[in-house]
């Protein structure tokens, strides 16, 4: 087998996943927002958020290419899933910094944080190792809703 045809679903399932970051990212506009909004203890500086994210993007897309690859019967309703989720992840961009609806956003955030519970669940009875995958993303959305919950309360 070629290297091409074994790594294409990891590549293409990356690939993926920073395109839907970068897209939501430039659809949202300037991010001027967080710089004067008032921020909750343990606000990590602007920098640390495209970091994060594209290093949490690659682990969902390695995660997508293993269940993707699993040949397990329930790999498709897994994904089905996560593509979910990550239309969920697209929109929460636009909402808090192209809109400016931080309340609305935090309830978003809450809904991708669910989302990314059950699919981290259902990645993992698909592959152990996707469902572990997932984990510092879940964490990250933990931490990003308790970032958003802080802004509407100070803000």
């Amino acid at each position: 087998m070629s290297l091409w045809k074994r790594y294409k679903p990891y590549i293409l399932q990356v690939l993926l996943a920073l395109a839907v970051g970068g897209l939501s990212a430039l659809i949202s506009g300037e991010m001027d927002e967080y710089t004067w909004l008032a921020k909750p203890p343990l606000s990590p500086p602007g920098w640390v958020f495209p970091v994060a994210w594209t290093v949490l993007y690659v682990l969902m897309g390695v995660a997508a290419g293993l269940v993707q690859t699993s040949g397990d019967k329930d790999s498709g309703g897994a994904l089905l899933l996560y593509y979910v989720q990550l239309a969920v992840n697209f929109l929460w961009s636009p909402i808090f910094f192209g809109l400016g609806w931080i309340g609305f956003a935090a309830v978003w955030l809450a809904l991708l944080t669910v989302a990314v519970y059950a699919t981290k669940v259902r990645f993992g009875a698909v592959s152990p190792v996707a469902g572990w995958l997932l984990l510092p993303y879940f964490i990250w959305c933990i931490f990003a809703l308790y970032l958003n919950l802080g802004f509407v309360i100070l803000n």
